[in-house]
């Protein structure tokens, strides 16, 4: 029962939800990230620049010349098809911009309270007045020694003659 526990705390996590939003995000549109960028995207660029299509930009390696990668596989020609590559980068980016707006809207719907660094509490520095954790013994802003004199008491051996 204790695993369960554990395991339900994890998944409630943000980190674990954000990790789960991206891969469901990255799986629903890689077919249409994919036609987005094969059929709509990349066939202007290849009209810019004099009719390339990006599918047939490789090198082939045995150093004979083929009209097409199709062509040069069908040969068994060994190649670098850096026009897949382009493809899948610009496919990659799309997906990532997409996961980002998606992670961004869920935490601007999140309640401030539930934010993860709200969780620790705080305390004012009476020095330099900013935020820090409550049992902080120096300031991380202004290095002012913040101990008060009931931790000072606290401290202190009761052997001690006052």
């Amino acid at each position: 029962m204790g695993l369960f526990r554990e395991f339900r705390q994890f998944a409630i996590k943000g980190n674990a939800v954000d990790i789960g939003v991206g891969v469901v995000l990255g799986a629903a549109f890689s077919g249409f990230i994919d036609s987005l960028v094969k059929d709509i995207l990349l066939p202007p660029v290849g009209l810019l620049y004099s009719k390339i299509n990006f599918q047939d930009l490789y090198i082939s390696l045995d150093g004979t010349t083929y009209p097409s990668l199709e062509q040069a596989k069908e040969a068994g020609a060994a190649t670098i098809n850096y026009g897949l590559f382009i493809t899948a980068s610009v496919r990659f980016m799309l997906i990532l911009f997409t996961v980002f707006l998606v992670v961004r809207q869920i935490n601007r719907w999140k309640k401030p309270h539930q934010h993860p660094s709200d969780s620790m509490t705080k305390k004012e520095c009476p020095f330099c007045c900013t935020p820090i954790p409550s049992l902080a013994m120096i300031c991380p802003n202004c290095s002012s020694a913040l101990e008060t004199q009931e931790r000072m008491r606290k401290t202190e051996p009761k052997w001690r003659i006052k």
